[in-house]
């Protein structure tokens, strides 16, 4: 679409004169709050709780090698708690629906699948929106459900299918706020 020419005329001399910048803008930025935070709270919460607190090191990679690392620290005895955040990437290649946190818990959730321990697993994102879904996350117990037909869903990255057939998405609506994602795994 066009613009009126008034407008682009407007933005072109506004544009070009050094009036418009204040020398000195009243404007503050501070930050009040970070993903360490988030991760710093939930350890003190899992601490008190009596259970044995891991703080991952923020995670970057692709899902795929982030629940990997993330497996490879759950502990092999006693009760746990796997602490993490930062935000993985995902590579499309499917077209269904679904977001780094959703497809990051059902990953896990397949590496872990035959494991004889009981285990939580949790991630979302902190804004409320989990890629092209109105869902944040999803939390899952690994003894909960049929896992056959997991690889279906990841090959469509089609987390969210998923957590809708067998439950466990997140919900918590727009925050107006980000602070990454954040996740655990309980281990008990």
């Amino acid at each position: 679409e066009k613009f009126p020419k008034k407008v682009i005329t407007h933005l072109r001399q506004n544009l070009s004169s050094k009036d418009i910048f204040q020398k000195n803008p009243k404007i503050r930025n501070k930050i009040i709050a970070t993903n360490q935070d988030c991760l710093d709270a939930m350890a003190a919460k899992s601490r008190t709780l009596g259970l044995k607190t891991i703080i991952c090191p923020p995670i970057y990679h692709n899902v795929e090698t982030s629940a990997t690392r993330l497996v490879k620290v759950i502990p092999n005895s006693g009760k746990s708690c796997i602490i993490f955040g930062g935000e993985p990437t995902v590579d499309v290649r499917g077209n269904g629906k679904g977001g780094r946190s959703q497809e990051l818990v059902l990953r896990i959730l397949r590496q872990i699948e035959n494991s004889e321990h009981n285990v939580i697993i949790s991630s979302a994102a902190t804004d409320g929106i989990d890629g092209n879904t109105k869902y944040s996350g999803a939390l899952i117990e690994n003894n909960s459900i049929n896992t056959d037909n997991i690889s279906y869903y990841l090959e469509n990255n089609d987390s969210n299918s998923f957590f809708k057939k067998y439950g466990g998405l997140i919900k918590t609506g727009y925050t107006h706020t980000n602070l990454m994602d954040f996740g655990l795994i309980v281990r008990y």
